[in-house]
């Protein structure tokens, strides 16, 4: 526990001034546990079946395109460059006509990391328009993402009694559920119409939470349902007692991902 909460202390002594600093220096910054986040991915697969290298730095290629897409924007922005699309596509299919075994190569991995990579660089990119756009608003996602979690964790360690999804993440409970989304709702509700939008109606913004927190619970059960499709604990060791990049992202990465469909309204 002890080097947990040390741990947690030192990714918060990196994170919040680099959020603050805004910018280049937060989209670099995101652009690289992007790639850490696709190697993850990429890493889990491969304790299955090795891809081929040069795919693979396609890959890490294709992220960073995505990532940093939009670098200036100051405005939710919905349009994707089609071209990078496009050459992904591209680099992807191609090599399986060229590799002639598809036992290192085949259309399952192809696909795989054509969703990786939009997975990986749409998430990442938006977290970074996000902060250009306005630091309230990542700070609102931020707010939903911890608060939940954090409440889910003690409120199911105290009254936790049945059992949310076992297959999945035996330790979640339907209290703990219920528990973390009443608790990040509060607070981040709290903060969005204190230091947002006061004119909203908290009706209205309480309504968008619930629904952002529960959509962060869902993306920690999908990111742990790949764990254990790969029979894994955790995504990577990277960060002590917490896990890797996408042990840590992975809510936010669905919150995210939501709130860009509210955002016309928020």
């Amino acid at each position: 526990m002890k080097k947990r909460v040390l741990s947690a202390i030192l990714m918060i002594l990196i994170f919040v001034p680099i959020l603050l600093i805004g910018g280049k220096v937060f989209a670099i910054f995101m652009t690289l546990l992007a790639l850490l986040g696709l190697y993850e991915l990429i890493h889990i697969r491969e304790s299955r079946k090795a891809f081929p290298f040069i795919i693979k730095i396609f890959a890490y290629v294709m992220v960073v395109f995505f990532c940093l897409s939009h670098l200036d924007a100051i405005e939710f922005s919905y349009t994707m460059d089609y071209r990078v699309m496009a050459f992904m596509i591209f680099a992807f299919l191609t090599p399986m006509v060229f590799i002639h075994d598809f036992k290192k190569y085949n259309l399952n991995d192809a696909l795989f990391l054509i969703g990786s990579v939009l997975f990986i660089g749409l998430s990442f990119n938006l977290l970074i328009i996000c902060r250009n756009y306005d630091i309230m608003y990542i700070i609102y996602l931020l707010l939903i993402t911890t608060i939940t979690d954090t409440f889910a964790l003690f409120t199911g360690m105290l009254v936790g009694k049945h059992k949310l999804c076992p297959v999945v993440s035996p330790n979640k409970t339907i209290e703990g559920l219920i528990g973390g989304t009443v608790a990040g709702t509060i607070v981040a509700t709290a903060f969005y119409v204190t230091a947002i939008n006061p004119t909203m109606s908290v009706a209205f913004v309480v309504l968008i939470t619930v629904i952002l927190s529960l959509l962060g619970q869902l993306g920690d059960l999908v990111f742990s349902s790949i764990k254990r499709y790969y029979d894994k604990k955790d995504f990577s060791n990277l960060i002590p007692e917490h896990g890797g990049i996408l042990d840590r992202f992975d809510s936010l990465i669905f919150v995210v991902l939501a709130f860009i469909i509210f955002s016309s309204v928020l």
